[in-house]
């Protein structure tokens, strides 16, 4: 049981990839392309700079442990540095933040009218990403949401990345909210590990490629995707739909 459980819902932080944005969907479709586009068009080579990143070419799909899923670009960049030995990192990780800026983006639910109607709860919202700043904010621009939010933070941002809790702890700081007030929601360990140490309570949601089974002992509740938050929310003691 959750030690916050009665404690009124103030704040929602957010993961971006797999949280707001389905993750196979988007990423799975893009890495094909990129791994394609930086091999030179060379599909051998392709397949074997995939699988150094935890990605099958020919599936388009990436595993469950692949670095990508919840690493930042900085982390990718490292298991890619062996596979480009004659591209400096710096290029390499320009490369990887140019590239994932232009990536097209499936909204997990229609997230302007989803974020509008929490933040009409007089709910405080952020992200917290292990993207890079630019591309994350260039995603949710295209989303038309980032008036919605009040915290918005990647990996280069000065606050760390998952599962530290450097970020969320930001997102208190910025918006004068207590830990315990705050849930976070993701779709990865690294996620709910990152709430676990702000002392926040954690929604784990189903549209990344973690399992229900993986997420449920680190989380508060797992949920199909982040259009059930409302009616969780609706059920904590304390916090009244409006």
């Amino acid at each position: 049981m959750d030690v916050n459980a009665h404690v009124p819902i103030r704040g929602i932080i957010f993961d971006k990839d797999g949280t707001l944005f389905d993750f196979g969907t988007t990423w799975e479709a893009w890495a094909a392309g990129f791994l394609v586009r930086i091999c030179g068009q060379d599909l051998d080579r392709a397949r074997r700079v995939g699988a150094a990143i935890g990605f099958d070419l020919d599936q388009r799909r990436f595993d469950r442990t692949s670095v990508v899923i919840a690493g930042t670009p900085e982390d990718i960049a490292d298991a890619l540095q062996s596979q480009f030995p004659d591209m400096a990192r710096a290029e390499l990780l320009s490369i990887l933040n140019d590239e994932a800026t232009l990536a097209p983006q499936a909204e997990a639910v229609p997230l302007l009218p989803f974020l509008t109607a929490l933040r009409a709860r007089d709910l405080r919202l952020g992200v917290a990403t292990n993207d890079a700043e630019a591309p994350a904010r260039a995603h949710l621009e295209a989303a038309h949401v980032v008036p919605c939010f009040d915290f918005i933070a990647g990996s280069d941002s000065g606050y760390g990345g998952k599962p530290d809790p450097g970020q969320l702890l930001g997102f208190c700081e910025a918006t004068g909210l207590v830990p315990e007030t705050v849930v976070m929601v993701g779709d990865s360990l690294h996620d709910l590990r990152a709430g676990q140490a702000a002392g926040m309570r954690r929604i784990a949601v189903l549209t990344g490629l973690a399992e229900a089974s993986e997420l449920a002992p680190y989380a508060s509740v797992v949920l199909p995707d982040i259009g059930h938050i409302p009616g969780w929310i609706d059920m904590q003691v304390g916090v009244r739909p409006t």
